[in-house]
């Protein structure tokens, strides 16, 4: 009776277990690829550039950026607020880095997909030294007329390591 139980379990076990390996292993569609690794030489060109209509530019018109202050809402908010930074800040060396596996589909029509990845930079406010940062982030895009947007883009900034003392320091 309780072989009879087992089998059914591991037979579960397996048909569970066979599509997170397949979906590990899967690569994502070269177009969509390319799509997402040009999008993001756009969002480095913005940046780089400090041009909050360019930055504005890759949102959708009701986008939600959520920030490590709190979500912007909408396109025209986005470009006010970088705007407003960008004349208090200069940013360089900004890089967007997809994870590998990504993008991915969210639906089967192709035109909406979520990413993953990372990103760095450095910035510099008027007056001050040059800083480095780096954090993660999440999107999600949507094509519009042939043209991929984020309707909702989330970041983090990665805190810097914390200092270690050493032992002339703890005598």
């Amino acid at each position: 009776m309780k072989i009879r139980l087992l089998v059914p379990l591991v037979v579960l076990a397996i048909s569970l277990a066979l599509p997170t390996f397949a979906q590990q292993t899967s690569k994502p569609d070269p177009q969509l690829r390319e799509a997402l690794l040009a999008l993001a030489k756009k969002v480095d060109d913005a940046w780089n550039n400090n041009d909050a209509a360019a930055v504005a530019a890759l949102y959708t018109k009701d986008a939600v950026e959520v920030t490590n202050e709190g979500p912007i809402y909408g396109r025209e908010a986005i470009e006010k607020h970088y705007a407003d930074l960008f004349q208090k800040v200069h940013f360089s060396n900004h890089l967007v880095t997809p994870d590998q596996t990504s993008p991915h589909a969210i639906c089967t029509d192709g035109n909406t997909i979520w990413e993953n990845g990372e990103w760095s930079l450095t910035y510099q406010v008027k007056g001050g030294d040059p800083v480095q940062d780096k954090g993660y982030y999440s999107s999600i895009l949507v094509r519009e007329d042939g043209v991929w947007k984020k309707p909702l883009l989330t970041w983090n900034i990665t805190p810097a390591p914390a200092a270690t003392t050493t032992s002339a320091e703890t005598k």
